[in-house]
């Protein structure tokens, strides 16, 4: 409605609640953790736009296409996983899509196919998604569980996606 973007509204809101008192300064610099995942966040969007900038995304589209099935791309798009979905979206989906069309998968599926894989991806590592540098800073999970049952989700939710989505997607005209 205002079109105002998250950055644009938390930085003057962040310094409303340190003016009025109700946050301290102390207790904002003690959030090491939202710190670190803001930084890390801003890196990697920043290296995603100059990624396409420079070109790799086109080169990358272009080289691709040559070598690889359809099925390794989702695949390698899915567990590329290992910087924020954002980022991983903004330098990733147009390229893969990319491929994917001159592979000869139908446009509308090969953007459904990606967007669901880019939803699931979030839980596979300790950093894929803005929650999950919380979660894991607080102890709540360790380390070799959290990429071991990201592993076992990931496996599960290909077959589930790629397999049944597939027949399902065959069986709705989609390819």
């Amino acid at each position: 409605m205002l079109n105002v973007d998250a950055v644009t509204a938390s930085i003057p809101g962040l310094s409303i609640l340190l003016v009025t008192g109700v946050v301290t300064r102390k207790e904002c610099l003690a959030e090491s953790v939202a710190w670190d995942t803001l930084t890390w966040f801003a890196a990697l969007i920043a290296m995603a736009g100059y990624l396409n900038k420079y070109g790799l995304i086109a080169w990358f589209s272009q080289t691709v296409v040559k070598v690889c099935p359809v099925f390794l791309l989702l695949l390698a798009y899915f567990l590329s996983a290992m910087c924020r979905g954002a980022a991983h979206i903004g330098a990733m989906f147009t390229a893969f899509l990319s491929v994917a069309s001159a592979l000869g998968t139908p446009s509308y599926l090969g953007a459904l196919v990606l967007s669901f894989l880019s939803n699931l991806m979030g839980g596979i590592t300790h950093y894929d998604i803005g929650s999950a540098p919380v979660f894991y800073g607080a102890g709540y999970v360790s380390l070799a569980k959290w990429w071991g049952y990201g592993f076992l989700i990931s496996v599960v939710n290909l077959i589930i996606w790629l397999g049944v989505g597939g027949i399902w997607w065959k069986a709705l005209g989609l390819w």
